[in-house]
C-alpha cells in the first residue's frame, strides 16, 4: 500500500475560532441560526452515517443508484487522472467512480477533502488499502476556504455529492460554485449531486425519521458548542423540528426551546436567552429543479454536459465542464 499523505490546512484551533465567530453572529441575530457545518464532530459524522441508512432518507440510495449506473460514462467523458472529493466523509459512494476511472486506465490519484481530520484519515487509509496503486492525498480543510490548496494532476474531476450544495443559501451557493470554477482549468470537471423538489411529505420524513436519529443529529450541534466553547446547553431542552419552506423550496431544520432558558457560552463571551417555543435554525437543505441547476452551473462558468437521475427521479447528478 502506498503511504497516505494527509495535508492539514485547518487545525482544531482554527475550527474553534470559526465556531466562535459563527456563534457570535448567529446566536446574536434576531432569528437565531448556526451553520450546518457544526453538526460534524466525530459523533455527528457517525450519526449522519446512520441517517444515510434510514428507510426515510432516500438521497444517499438514489445518488448511489446513479453513480453505480453511470460511473463508466463519467470515466469515459472525463478521462480524469485525479478524483477530488469535497466533504468526503467515509468516501463510500466514491468507490464506484474510483473503480470506473481505474478500469478506464486514467486514474492515478485520489484527493479526499474533509473538515474532520479523524474522519478523513480513516477514509483515506481505507481507500489506500483497497486501491494500492493510487496516490491518496487527503486534505484537512474547509471547502469554502481552502479550495485553492487542492492538489492533483489534471485533468481532475471534482465530486461534490450528497446534495450538500443545498446547504448553501443561493448567494453563497453562487459564490461557492464560482470558487470551484476558479481552481479548475478549462476542460476539467465538476460532478454535482442535487436533491430534487418533490412532495413535501417525502421531504420532511427524510429529515424527521421515526427512530429519531436525525433529531439526535440536530441536537448534536449543542454538544459541539459545549465541548468546543464550554457552553452549558442541555440538548434535552430543545425539540427537533423539520419543516418544508415552499417559497424557498428548501427544508429547514431547527431546534425549538421547550422552556424559557439561558445558554451560557463562555468561549464566545455570550449568554444566549431563549424564550419557550423560540427556534434556532441549524440547517437549510435546498431542493432543485433540473433547469435551475443548469442555470446556476452556467452562471458559475460551467457547461453541463450530462444530467442523470435515479429511476424514481428523486435525485439529480450533473457532470459539468469548466469553460
Amino acid at each position: 500500500m502506498n503511504d497516505v499523505i494527509i495535508e492539514r490546512h485547518r487545525t482544531g484551533e482554527d475550527l474553534t475560532a470559526a465556531l466562535r465567530r459563527d456563534v457570535r453572529e448567529g446566536l446574536s441575530a434576531p432569528q437565531k441560526w448556526l451553520p450546518a457545518t457544526w453538526f460534524y464532530d466525530a459523533r455527528g459524522s457517525d450519526l449522519f452515517e446512520q441517517i444515510t441508512a434510514l428507510p426515510e432518507y432516500y438521497p444517499t440510495r438514489a445518488e448511489r443508484e446513479v453513480l453505480l449506473r453511470e460511473a463508466p460514462a463519467i470515466a469515459a467523458a472525463t478521462g480524469a487522472r485525479t478524483l477530488v472529493e469535497l466533504g468526503a466523509g467515509s468516501s463510500e459512494k466514491t468507490r464506484a467512480l474510483l473503480d470506473a476511472l481505474r478500469s478506464a486506465g486514467t486514474l492515478t490519484g485520489f484527493v479526499p477533502q474533509d473538515v474532520s481530520a479523524s474522519a478523513l484519515t480513516e477514509a483515506a487509509e481505507a481507500i489506500a488499502a483497497d486501491y494500492p496503486d493510487l496516490v491518496v492525498h487527503g486534505v484537512v480543510g474547509d471547502f469554502t476556504v481552502n479550495l485553492g490548496e487542492l492538489p492533483g494532476t489534471p485533468p481532475r474531476v471534482v465530486a461534490f455529492l450528497g446534495g450538500t450544495i443545498g446547504n448553501f443559501p443561493p448567494a453563497e451557493r453562487a459564490t461557492f460554485l464560482r470558487s470551484v470554477r476558479e481552481v479548475l482549468k478549462p476542460g476539467e470537471w465538476l460532478l454535482l449531486g442535487t436533491d430534487l423538489v418533490k412532495d413535501p411529505a417525502t421531504l420532511v420524513a427524510a429529515y424527521d425519521d421515526a427512530r429519531g436519529v436525525t433529531a439526535e443529529f440536530n441536537r448534536n450541534v449543542l454538544t459541539v458548542l459545549n465541548s468546543r466553547l464550554g457552553a452549558d446547553a442541555d440538548p434535552a431542552d430543545f425539540e427537533h423540528v423539520a419543516a418544508w419552506d415552499a417559497e424557498h423550496e428548501w427544508i429547514e431544520m431547527r431546534l425549538r426551546a421547550r422552556r424559557d432558558l439561558v445558554v451560557h457560552v463562555p468561549g464566545a463571551g455570550l449568554d444566549v436567552e431563549f424564550r419557550e417555543g423560540e427556534h434556532l435554525r441549524t440547517e437549510v437543505s435546498a431542493k432543485f429543479r433540473p433547469d435551475g441547476v443548469r442555470a446556476e452551473l452556467a452562471d458559475a462558468g460551467f457547461t453541463r454536459e450530462h444530467w442523470w437521475t435515479d429511476e424514481a427521479n428523486r435525485f439529480g447528478v450533473s457532470l459539468a465542464r469548466a469553460v
